[in-house]
């Protein structure tokens, strides 16, 4: 006989029954004849030494006499708080945690560019028809300056293959580019250039992020996966918005400048024009410190002398280059917001 101390859970009186074991549970015998049978799976470890029934409150049992064999093998063990940190101990406890959420942190870092190419280029393309739509009207289309543009982008990327650059009626000095191919330069920027060959090494860059696929990545970095699972529809614009300000990785920047090398190279323009255009760019970064973030191309891609230098190494002191474009496109393209009266004004589309 094997006793053990019982709080049925409905009184306040100890029990002294002896517990008799029952096929997959077992049962309590006291003076007043047989108490009801109970599951050795309801049991739970209180202490290790105390156990409660599952659902019924106040229910305690505790062993009186050592626990046989038959017995002691049914009866749960306890469950510590931490327990798997008990068994490892608390330092490599830690060392193990770190470990796995680094190791999360890196596959969600990494997950935009291994998920980017998946995407279809057709998909992508609606995406970013949604987006732009035609601008909120402040696309700029003077007599002549799309023309302009076309020319200059046919010049240093012949095939086209999918390409639009627009011009848009923004006074911030910055260019974007868009899901499915769309390249948007902003006013301010075309007013910061100097000549038509400053503004083909930047057009040249931005198609390097797109070609690169670049811009999907951005996109599902800073949007998360509800630019994926949210269709064309619903926040295009706040995707728009975003890739404005989106920031690229140092190597994501250097392959894109190198992709524009490659294109004026191909191109016989010089880069020496976009090397100048980085330099004062970065002298105005020097000069406005923290408050850089007023001209968006300083605040949104990384200016520094080591990419000016970059482009100013790579052009060639034999090579006899040729402008972009001719003067007059020039004209009709820096002046192609000015001379479109149907132009809706810039009124703080962005920031």
């Amino acid at each position: 006989m094997t006793h053990v101390w019982h709080y049925d859970g409905a009184s306040a009186i100890r029990h002294k029954p002896e517990i008799i074991p029952d096929g997959d549970g077992f049962r309590l015998r006291s003076e007043g004849g047989m108490d009801d049978h109970y599951l050795w799976t309801e049991l739970v470890s209180i202490n290790g030494t105390v156990y409660g029934y599952k659902h019924r409150k106040g229910w305690r049992l505790g062993f009186i006499d050592p626990a046989p064999p038959e017995i002691l093998r049914h009866l749960p063990k306890l469950t510590r708080y931490g327990a798997w940190v008990d068994r490892f101990g608390l330092g490599p406890a830690i060392i193990g945690f770190t470990a796995i959420s680094l190791a999360f942190v890196g596959v969600v870092m990494k997950a935009p560019e291994w998920l980017a190419p998946l995407v279809p280029l057709s998909w992508e393309k609606q995406l970013g028809d949604a987006m732009v739509g035609d601008f909120g009207g402040r696309f700029c289309n003077g007599p002549g300056g799309q023309e302009a543009l076309d020319a200059l982008v046919k010049r240093i990327e012949p095939s086209g293959n999918g390409l639009k650059v627009r011009v848009a009626n923004i006074n911030m000095v910055n260019a974007v580019a868009l899901p499915g191919g769309t390249i948007i330069i902003f006013r301010g920027l075309l007013q910061e250039a100097k000549s038509p060959d400053e503004l083909a090494g930047v057009i040249g860059h931005e198609i390097g992020h797109v070609r690169n696929r670049d811009v999907m990545q951005s996109l599902l970095r800073q949007a998360g996966l509800s630019v994926l699972l949210g269709g064309v529809g619903g926040d295009a614009g706040g995707y728009a918005n975003t890739l404005v300000s989106a920031t690229y990785s140092r190597d994501a920047e250097a392959e894109a400048d190198a992709f524009s090398i490659g294109l004026m190279q191909r191109a016989n323009v010089s880069p020496k024009d976009t090397a100048g255009f980085f330099a004062r760019l970065s002298e105005g970064e020097k000069a406005l410190g923290e408050a850089a973030a007023a001209l968006g191309y300083i605040s949104s891609h990384p200016m520094s002398k080591t990419r000016e230098a970059m482009f100013r190494k790579s052009a060639n002191p034999k090579a006899a280059y040729t402008a972009s474009i001719t003067p007059p496109q020039w004209r009709a393209l820096i002046d192609s917001c000015a001379n479109d009266t149907d132009v809706k004004a810039d009124d703080g589309l962005f920031f």
